[in-house]
């Protein structure tokens, strides 16, 4: 406070003088102000004025009375309502019996200083008083409109303040400001009901410019602490000056240029904000939403024709209003009654009034429910004020919403409301959220990346091309495995059919034909039984196909050795040998896959991994270990052959079959050898194909190389089918 409010304030200083408290006028102080006595006076401090004059006294001289200007007709029409409520309830004698109300209204020109001024004046007593008297305080209440610095002045003396006007929600704190009340809504509830404005409109890009006042500070902090639970960004923050400043103004007004933000809350009231307002229509700055605070949302400038071009449209909340009859016929006579301050000795009524006040709880005459809560607040209600006139919802946001199929990305240094809109990466989509979500294993996201689609299932068919050039070549070839068994059978009796081990070859050519029948349990879709199926069927056949080429290979060797002097050979190894032999190579085969299925068989499995578009259904070999066991099983009785008729091919004989064996064993090892890597480097059905492609090549170099020289001959050189022949060639005993 500054030496003008020291100098001019009107104090009552209480001394002590011969030991008792006395009172006496130290200085004076006029104030405008209306008066009229009464048993209980009610005090008022109003801005009737809006504007107090500078006034450049010296601090060592008494400063002169300043002028207050700008004459408010809103203002005076809220003292008119004071009047019209106290002289309403002086007539109405269910009120207050026996209890006349008076009032002591003083100017405080919306001036700080003034407003101190005022509330000191009403703490005090009257003018003119007895020195031997205890010091009197008339005025029993106070209502004003500025109350942070009234409440601070005049709280100490226990005084009740009731406000209209004061919003700050720093009021409700009952320690820093215990006797004050109020009748409108805190700006607690205000800042909610703005968040949830700004959350309907869907507005996240916006401005603050705050009073720089309690009102306009504790507004802005608590509007800001509810909207950021929408996600909701503070894009600036301006203070307005209560000293009018034209470079702040111009500060101001250069930031609504450059930033992109198209709504601005404004937490000030009228007369604060109105030299921006004036700045902002000079520069002809239009297209923003402004949303007002309940001080200056029902103003009358913004709707006025030179304001209406820049704040048109401007949205906010006002305190409930409601129309009195009655107040439009006192306001037409108007002619108050000035009188002076009773003087009566009633302290006692400090404490009574505040304990009324804290007990009021009734319902007016328009229904509503008036009463006072812990924090001297009322119930919050609000009316909504909307400038608009045809104007559309403008976009309050940083950046557009992103499109469906796009994510949001933040932008390095800035809010996170200000972002780019990326596309959703394969497998993932966004259609109502602005985040990407992985779709469902079975589902992936088509090319707009809003939806999640189902995929397609792949697997090797006997409707495609592939499936059915695979089932034809292995038809085929059974149909020829069934016509080599149809030549043996009819041609049984001949030397070369009885010269070639009838039984084994009758077993070899069975396994054939089982071999040729393998790869159609590799064709269709996967299922359990068709997964353990395709996968053992195919080991033992093999393991019995090899194993019977196995027994005639060893068959040639020991014919040969049987020609040798003292070698017995051959009459160990006769028919029963032979089945032993391959009974027993074609049982550890079967005991592997027993065990396989027994412990982890294979099973129909989905692979998502091979192609995004594409589900390939496969069978999933269960235990590698068992998998690679029955080809490497396979692969040893192979090599076991092809060692034996290598050892065996330059026998003398007219018709060495282990020739033969040894190129089918060089075609089936070569086919095998190549199929693994193959194997594992073909994707989805592919991998399939290959080993079905492995089965069938295999299978037909078996066929063709051991039995098609004998059909051959057979057929097309019967005259080579004699006994004659053989027994010229090659020695008497069965090969």
């Amino acid at each position: 406070m500054d030496a003008n409010i020291l100098t001019s304030l009107m104090l009552f200083h209480s001394i002590q003088v011969d030991g008792d408290l006395t009172c006496r006028i130290l200085g004076k102080y006029t104030m405008s102000g209306l008066f009229k006595n009464g048993e209980l006076v009610i005090g008022g401090v109003f801005p009737v004025f809006a504007t107090l004059e500078d006034s450049h006294t010296l601090s060592d001289t008494e400063p002169p009375t300043r002028k207050c200007v700008d004459f408010d007709l809103r203002v005076f029409r809220w003292v008119q309502m004071m009047v019209f409520a106290i002289e309403e309830i002086n007539t109405d004698s269910s009120l207050l019996p026996n209890i006349t109300l008076g009032y002591k209204i003083l100017d405080n020109c919306d001036s700080p200083a003034e407003t101190v001024r005022a509330g000191l004046t009403l703490a005090n007593g009257p003018e003119e008083v007895q020195e031997s008297k205890p010091c009197p305080s008339p005025t029993r209440a106070v209502i004003t409109s500025n109350s942070l610095h009234i409440a601070r002045a005049i709280g100490p003396f226990g005084i009740p303040l009731v406000s209209y006007a004061s919003t700050c929600s720093c009021l409700s704190n009952k320690r820093e400001f215990p006797t004050f009340s109020r009748t409108i809504p805190s700006d607690f509830f205000q800042a909610k009901a703005l968040a949830q404005l700004v959350k309907h409109f869907g507005w996240t890009w916006i401005g603050a410019i705050q009073a720089d006042n309690e009102y306009g500070i504790f507004g802005i902090q608590s509007f800001t602490k509810e909207v950021a639970k929408y996600g909701v960004c503070i894009a600036f923050t301006e203070n307005i000056l209560s000293t009018y400043s034209k470079p702040a103004i111009l500060q101001i007004v250069e930031t609504i240029k450059r930033t992109t933000v198209k709504v601005i809350l404004a937490f000030a009231n009228e007369h604060d904000l109105y030299p921006l307002m004036q700045e902002i229509v000079s520069q002809n700055i239009t297209g923003i939403q402004w949303i007002a605070s309940e001080d200056w949302v029902t103003a009358a400038r913004p709707s006025t024709v030179e304001f209406f071009r820049s704040f048109g449209g401007t949205i906010g909340f006002a305190t409930h209003k409601m129309a009195i009859p009655e107040f439009k016929d006192f306001l037409i006579n108007i002619h108050p009654s000035v009188d002076s301050v009773n003087n009566l000795n009633k302290v006692f009524w400090e404490n009574m009034v505040m304990e009324q006040l804290k007990r009021v709880s009734f319902v007016n005459r328009f229904g509503e429910a008036v009463y006072f809560d812990e924090n001297g607040d009322p119930p919050a209600a609000y009316d909504i004020i909307n400038w608009q006139l045809n104007k559309g919802v403008p976009a309050g946001v940083c950046s557009e919403s992103c499109p469906p199929g796009t994510r949001r990305a933040a932008r390095k240094g800035q809010p996170i409301c200000c972002f780019d809109c990326i596309p959703c990466a394969d497998g993932t989509m966004a259609n109502t959220t602005a985040e990407c979500m992985e779709c469902p294993q079975d589902y992936w996201s088509n090319d707009g990346k809003d939806s999640c689609i189902l995929r397609d299932t792949e697997y090797l068919s006997y409707y495609d091309a592939m499936g059915i050039t695979l089932t034809t070549v292995s038809l085929f070839g059974l149909c020829l495995t069934v016509a080599t068994i149809s030549v043996f059978f009819s041609f049984r009796s001949t030397p070369i059919v009885k010269a070639n081990n009838s039984e084994l070859s009758s077993l070899l050519l069975f396994s054939l034909l089982l071999c040729f029948l393998c790869p159609l349990t590799f064709i269709g879709q996967p299922t359990a039984w068709s997964c353990m199926l395709r996968h053992t069927a195919f080991g033992i056949t093999f393991a019995l196909c090899i194993s019977c080429v196995l027994g005639k290979t060893i068959v040639v060797v020991t014919a040969f050795r049987a020609t040798l002097p003292n070698d017995n050979m051959a009459k160990n190894f006769g028919p029963v040998q032979q089945r032993i032999i391959v009974f027993s190579c074609t049982a550890v085969q079967v005991i592997i896959c027993v065990l396989w299925l027994s412990l982890k068989p294979p099973f129909p499995d989905k692979n998502f991994k091979l192609s995004n578009e594409k589900i390939i259904l496969e069978c999933n070999t269960g235990s590698e270990i068992a998998f690679y066991a029955v080809l490497g099983y396979i692969g040893l009785l192979a090599a076991t052959c092809l060692v034996l008729a290598f050892l065996a091919r330059k026998l003398p004989d007219n018709f060495n079959e282990a020739k033969l064996i040894t190129f089918s064993m060089l075609i089936f090892c070569a086919v095998w050898v190549t199929f693994i890597p193959a194997y594992i480097s073909s994707p989805g059905k592919y991998t399939v194909a290959v080993e079905i492609f492995a089965i069938l090549s295999s299978t037909f170099g078996l066929l063709l190389c051991i039995f098609a020289p004998k059909c051959y001959l057979i057929l097309l050189k019967p005259e080579k089918n004699t006994r004659k022949h053989m027994m010229g060639k090659v020695p008497s005993k069965r090969l």
